[in-house]
């Protein structure tokens, strides 16, 4: 069945950057036809070198691919630096605490806290190009300050999501064998202060010996426990810093940061990004997908733990000298209109944010959006995950007062930024459709051996180009890289990038994401890796096996259904109920502290067995059509126990 469609607001066209279909298959065209000129255009335009790049793309070492080779730039320049001689009494940070907290800072002062916090980077704590410094804090202005400090100075930062545990924090110091951790105190969340620097230090007391010092920045004013020799107060060593700063000047291809995330496999995956290709994007997306004009107000709703917070809180609003929202708190305190009071309020013209989000704000004040002045808004967006039709109706008409174009935007960590999105002022939008791939990124929808899928039917999702954002490997595994990335799919027998999701292409060539192909579970538009959370579980000392599967959430669009085996069980009935479910809470315990909440299972069956081959291998296909309540489809008579899949279905049933 055709979806309707809904054109761009023509009163939104006549200055967009690209303003037409027509506009656009120009760009894509032109792409095509000159992949290298296409680059070379927007590098010489866009970015502020230091000193030349001599090649625009150098393919001799595929899939490591490297862009803009021998330039040398520096993205905090082309954050901050650049724009002072325009913008240096512009906003460039509003900052709004979960406790009412605000902040304006200029881009003049932003400047200076850079500079301040680089200086200090260096003098105190010997930080040096390519030194690693993960950061493990609250969504506040000093996050952004000390990301861009690291740019300044060429240090690799390494964010870590402050709703990880220690052990998660952990593993993730330990990989980077990162020099120095910034902290907070703590922060507010729901009008309560809770602790960030005691995770840090049950991190350290196992381990991370490459750690010299904890820098801690005060946000919640609670006590803390201080090692001499080791933390230190950042509100107190900055004070002495200088405002002034050389850039580091830094090579395209060094890197900016890590950005750890889940995979299907084993431990997490460092993955690395460049200097100027990934800043490069960041900033055309900026632009393009968000239409951003000079006095526009920005606001995505992320966490600078994750990479869209990276790229459309931070790096692509300030590389295009906007002015970007800081939000601490989550957007149903006080109440469900506090999302819609922000964008009366700071007169937001731009609002990014995650399915999972729309769905809990519908849910919660539905007519909320009307008590408010929302005229300001002039695009929404979504990440994360693919928006539902009935979330994004609402989105659509309540919030955009069906005079806002929503660009549903598809991406990852692995590629820096957009990749597939319609363009507000372009794009005729189907609903729940990611719509086209964006100029210059050639994505396609094939089978394994490269050729096209048929209209309407699920395929692999592949970009079949390489482009300036893209992950340069994983850090310290470049085995991992080529295996996670470029060993699925081929085109003429040469690999090309498999994203791990499935999509499928209409009649009118839009692109529909279906979803993940892998063992990746979607929370909140947060990926989770089924091996990690089936690695905390099985350390409960009475599980024997376990498999982790994604199950449909209302709000949160999958959560994270466990199938636990037990050691042993009591014989009598109530006893056993009683032992269920003090063992959930103890398994949850385990995942809490192995990861965090965010990876806490909704809900789990104990079953006597999983249906498995004769070779050993866990039919997880199997397990994800019982927890939706499909039909299976597979052959079970290839398994060890046929009959294990009633039991199990019989269970869920009860």
């Amino acid at each position: 069945m055709k979806k309707e469609i809904f054109p761009p607001n023509p009163k939104y066209t006549e200055d967009a950057l690209i303003g037409s279909m027509d506009a656009y298959w120009e760009l894509q065209n032109r792409a095509k036809d000159d992949y290298e000129g296409f680059w070379r255009e927007y590098a010489d335009s866009k970015i502020d070198w230091l000193s030349p790049y001599d090649k625009v793309l150098d393919e001799s070492e595929a899939p490591f691919y490297k862009w803009f080779t021998n330039g040398k730039m520096n993205v905090a320049n082309q954050c901050i630096d650049r724009h002072l001689s325009t913008k240096k009494n512009k906003a460039a940070i509003i900052f709004e605490g979960d406790n009412g907290d605000q902040q304006i800072l200029t881009y003049r002062e932003l400047a200076y806290e850079v500079n301040k916090t680089a200086n200090m980077f260096k003098n105190q704590f010997n930080i040096k190009k390519g030194d690693r410094v993960v950061l493990y804090m609250p969504m506040i202005p000093e996050s952004a300050v000390v990301m861009l400090a690291c740019a300044k100075i060429g240090a690799i930062h390494s964010i870590v999501f402050g709703g990880f545990s220690a052990e998660a924090l952990r593993d993730r110091i330990e990989d980077a064998k990162a020099k120095l951790v910034v902290t907070a105190d703590g922060a507010f969340r729901k009008g309560k202060p809770y602790m960030l620097k005691p995770v840090v230090d049950v991190a350290l007391s196992k381990g991370c010996e490459s750690v010299n010092a904890v820098c801690v920045v005060e946000r919640n004013g609670e006590d803390i426990h201080w090692e001499a020799g080791r933390d230190y107060a950042y509100n107190e060593l900055i004070k002495n810093e200088s405002p002034r700063c050389e850039a580091e000047p830094m090579d395209s291809e060094d890197p900016l940061f890590l950005l750890y995330t889940s995979g299907s496999t084993g431990k997490p995956k460092g993955v690395q990004h460049s200097s100027a290709g990934y800043i490069l994007w960041a900033q055309m997306t900026m632009e393009w997908v968000f239409d951003l004009k000079d006095n526009d107000t920005f606001w995505c709703t992320a966490d600078v733990g994750w990479i869209t917070g990276h790229t459309y809180i931070v790096y692509g609003p300030l590389a295009a000298g906007a002015t970007t929202v800081m939000f601490e708190g989550v957007p149903t305190f006080p109440d469900a209109g506090r999302c819609w009071k922000m964008v009366e309020e700071y007169q937001i013209n731009q609002f990014y944010t995650a399915p999972t989000a729309i769905r809990l704000l519908h849910k919660m004040g539905e007519d909320e959006p009307s008590k408010y002045d929302l005229s300001s808004l002039r695009i929404l967006g979504t990440v994360g995950e693919p928006i539902d039709p009935p979330a994004w109706k609402w989105y659509y008409e309540a919030v955009g007062n069906s005079n806002c174009a929503i660009v549903d935007t598809w991406w990852q960590t692995e590629t820096g930024g957009h990749m597939i999105s319609p363009l507000p002022s372009a794009t005729p939008i189907k609903p729940a459709c990611a719509t086209f791939a964006l100029p210059g990124i050639m994505a396609e929808v094939i089978e394994k051996d490269g050729t096209p899928t048929p209209i309407g039917e699920k395929g692999f999702l592949c970009i079949t180009k390489p482009w300036p954002s893209m992950i340069r490997t994983i850090w310290n595994d470049p085995e991992r890289f080529e295996k996670s990335y470029f060993g699925d799919c081929k085109i003429d027998g040469k690999p090309v990038y498999f994203s791990g999701d499935g999509a499928m292409i209409d009649e009118d060539g839009y692109i529909t994401i279906t979803g993940r192909t892998d063992d990746v579970i979607n929370v909140s538009g947060h990926r989770m890796g089924t091996a990690e959370v089936e690695e905390a579980i099985k350390k409960h000392d009475n599980v024997a096996s376990v498999a982790v599967v994604g199950k449909p959430h209302e709000i949160k669009g999958e959560g994270i259904f466990a199938y636990v085996v037990l050691k042993s069980t009591p014989m009598e009935h109530n006893d056993e109920i009683a032992n269920e479910f003090e063992t959930v809470k103890e398994i949850n315990a385990i995942i809490k502290n192995e990861i965090g909440a965010i990876a806490l299972c909704d809900s789990m069956a104990f079953v006597p067995d999983l249906p498995k081959t004769r070779s050993g291998k866990i039919m997880r296909r199997i397990l994800r059509s019982l927890i939706k309540g499909e039909k299976i489809t597979q052959d079970t008579s290839t398994l060890e126990d046929p009959s294990i899949v009633d039991v199990i279905e019989n269970i869920l049933n009860k």
